[in-house]
């Protein structure tokens, strides 16, 4: 698949093209406010639907007994936190920009009712579903989500990533040279800090689903969308927090046995989704990480 740039895909670019990293929050902000969402597929992720229906050897199964927790970061309107609510999970999403927030819980106002979101395990019943403002990178906003759990570490059983956090940059963010490389919709300089936060809030039974997108892309046509191969994930959720080698190309370099780092997850799934969003059909690949 070539990457022939479409009119949405170009202006989503140039949204962000000669902005301070640090403004990105707004300029997100600002797409949100003019109702510019080219991302937005209007429905839940059919290749997580997919892995929740056909692949549950690869869920998590909570040790104390509770409900289940997922979280969401950057879940535009929600799609997805609603789908896994009616699989029984207590959902958060996170977003980094405030319409955003609103624009979810507006997509939620009577979810129980809709068909696509009926309860998909009579055993389990159905979970909650809630919307929070925040930076992915700071820890306020899971005090907001679960109360004192949330000062802990290792709380969530289930992570869905897609965007790789579209709105989640928010302060957290440091200026970089033009040399550091891609990971979808966050800033590549972010991408160590991306790792190392998945790995702490992932419990220990936990898992992380990411749907990789865009693999096809060259990172010399710039972003957002970051391209991204499954290198990156494993150079990157090898060794959390950590910088990792590129190629003269932009690609993560990844060697098989490569030593892992501190809180090192380990892809235990990958393939590619029978079905996806569009723009991903053929190309996008799902993996599915546990802690080492």
């Amino acid at each position: 698949m070539t990457d022939q740039p479409t009119d949405a895909r170009e202006r989503l670019r140039q949204n962000f093209l000669d902005h301070d990293p640090q403004q990105h929050p707004n300029r997100w902000e600002h797409l949100w406010q003019q109702d510019d969402l080219p991302w937005d597929k209007g429905f839940a992720s059919p290749a997580l639907a997919d892995v929740l229906a056909d692949r549950k050897d690869l869920l998590p199964v909570p040790s104390s007994g509770r409900r289940p927790r997922a979280l969401v970061p950057g879940c535009g309107k929600g799609y997805d936190v609603l789908l896994l609510a009616s699989w029984g999970y207590d959902a958060v999403g996170v977003e980094a920009a405030t319409t955003a927030v609103k624009a979810a819980n507006a997509e939620s106002k009577g979810w129980e009712e809709k068909p696509e979101y009926a309860v998909k395990d009579e055993a389990k019943g159905r979970g909650s579903a809630r919307f929070v403002f925040g930076d992915f990178f700071e820890k306020d906003w899971e005090k907001e989500a679960l109360g004192e759990d949330g000062l802990k570490e290792g709380q969530w059983d289930l992570i869905y990533d897609y965007t790789v956090s579209l709105c989640q940059t928010h302060m957290s963010l440091r200026t970089r040279t033009d040399d550091d490389k891609f990971l979808c919709a966050l800033p590549p300089a972010l991408r160590p800090k991306w790792a190392a936060r998945q790995s702490s809030l992932l419990s220990p039974s936990g898992r992380l689903i990411c749907l990789e997108f865009p693999t096809y892309k060259p990172p010399s046509t710039g972003g957002p969308p970051w391209a991204l191969r499954p290198e990156t994930y494993l150079a990157h959720l090898n060794q959390p927090g950590k910088d990792v080698e590129y190629d003269e190309e932009g690609f993560a370099v990844w060697k098989e046995g490569q030593m892992p780092g501190g809180g090192a997850l380990e892809r235990i799934a990958h393939w590619k989704p029978e079905k996806t969003h569009k723009i991903g059909e053929g190309t996008d690949n799902v993996s599915v990480w546990k802690r080492r």
